[in-house]
């Protein structure tokens, strides 16, 4: 391809543009020049014409044909982003114009983009990166949502019912957990549009074959289309349950044994390998903390540790968990970003402490957010006060650090479509951070 036969001509609004099948081919086939092509990549021909028109923007075809020719994104000043993204989802080629707006994410290199105010003062509940660069933020019965170019859509309003977590289905639809409203039967979990916040359908909890009213809490997803949340109901629905993300159904439950908790865990992370479910709750949400990893398959509580019997001090506290595969380790923090590991191959152990994270000394804020915990493609992200901690190599180096001084301390943050969003305290601001794009050579 690319030889003079290989050549194609565009008329797109009254404006004549010659490329190749060589350029074209690297739209992908998922996209509106991909149908131009057979099984084979080769061009299809038809001698009857000379040229394709198309009824749309010209100035915006030239800009993502030089995106196609060299990878390279320039939007002159004639051409308004909004309009070209507009122009590049018609010929599917939005992913394309990302790829080329940041960079594969790397925590190492990230830099801020730019940082949103929300439109509700006050504390945040939590921030959800969205699969394609967009979020959402949760907040008191609220829930805004943010496309990948930070335009916001209609937000979703539970009608004061708490939220308590969200979590992307993919692109076009969002899970929400909520507290339960005695006398009304509310809370649980609905499926929303995440263009429209339409409710689509709510997740259900069956108890001796009645369905009951419940308080949803966090929210983990598998690659099978499962859902998972920590759920409290009325009678004996404490535990974790399961659900079909496509039909709503519910398929499963684990129900919380006594002298253990579940049902109120803090936070849920699907294990791949293991095919295991981590489950932590922790203070302050109980006076102790429960960690535990649940094989649904065997219905067993396959490892398990918590801080009951043991004297705590603040600097012991566990305040966040996460479960690292590769290295068979779980992952806590405490309140001075101090990183503990547990080894899930013993069945009983206590926390191995490294200090040589730490990066707070003296006095606390006066409010102070608790840690958040992180892992993304092998670097670990620790959140303190209004700062974010890069961690990587086998010995979690700190390698990096995220700080922004507007919007006070940072209350949750979260990672997805090659962003890390970061959602601060006081002003209710979120920060959106991006890796560069590698320079054109």
């Amino acid at each position: 391809m690319g030889i003079q036969k290989d050549r194609v001509r565009f008329n797109v609004g009254g404006r004549t543009f010659e490329t190749t099948a060589t350029t074209l081919a690297n739209a992908g086939r998922n996209s509106l020049f991909g149908a131009m092509f057979d099984d084979n990549w080769n061009l299809q021909s038809d001698h009857t014409i000379t040229e394709h028109f198309i009824d749309r923007n010209p100035d915006c075809f030239g800009v993502l044909l030089d995106l196609l020719r060299t990878g390279d994104l320039f939007i002159p000043p004639n051409v308004p982003e909004r309009l070209l993204y507009r122009e590049a989802l018609f010929y599917g080629l939005l992913d394309h114009v990302r790829s080329a707006k940041w960079g594969p994410f790397d925590g190492n290199r990230l830099r801020l983009s730019r940082s949103v105010t929300g439109r509700a003062p006050g504390d945040g509940t939590a921030i959800r990166a969205g699969p394609d660069g967009g979020c959402c933020v949760a907040h008191g019965s609220m829930v805004h949502v943010y496309d990948w170019m930070l335009e916001e859509h209609p937000p979703i309003n539970l009608d004061y019912q708490r939220v308590n977590d969200a979590g992307w289905i993919d692109s076009q639809n969002i899970v929400i957990s909520a507290c339960e409203r005695l006398g009304r039967g509310d809370g649980g979990m609905g499926l929303f549009s995440s263009s429209t916040g339409e409710l689509r359908y709510k997740f259900h909890v069956n108890h001796e074959n009645q369905i009951k009213s419940y308080t949803a809490g966090a929210l983990s997803f598998s690659p099978d289309y499962k859902l998972f949340s920590s759920c409290k109901g009325r009678s004996n629905e404490y535990g974790i349950g399961v659900w079909d993300q496509i039909t709503g159904k519910q398929i499963d439950f684990f129900y919380e044994p006594p002298g253990w908790s579940l049902g109120d865990a803090d936070k849920l992370q699907w294990l791949n390998g293991t095919n295991c479910l981590l489950v932590a709750t922790l203070f302050p949400r109980k006076d102790n903390c429960y960690i535990s990893l649940l094989d649904f398959r065997a219905k067993t509580m396959v490892w398990s540790w918590s801080d009951i019997g043991v004297p705590i001090t603040d600097e012991r506290r566990v305040r966040d968990a996460i479960a690292m595969e590769e290295n068979s380790s779980i992952c806590v923090v405490n309140e001075y970003e101090d990183l503990g590991f547990m080894d899930v191959r013993r069945s009983a152990g206590s926390v191995r402490w490294s200090s040589r994270s730490r990066l707070m000394k003296g006095k606390m804020p006066d409010e102070p957010c608790y840690p958040k915990l992180a892992l993304h493609e092998g670097q670990l992200f620790s959140s303190m006060n209004d700062s974010i901690s890069v961690f990587c190599g086998q010995d979690w180096v700190l390698t990096s650090r995220l700080r922004r001084s507007y919007g006070g301390s940072i209350c949750d943050f979260s990672i997805g479509g090659d962003r890390l969003f970061a959602l601060h305290s006081e002003e209710n601001v979120f920060d959106i951070w991006e890796t560069p794009s590698p320079p054109i050579v």
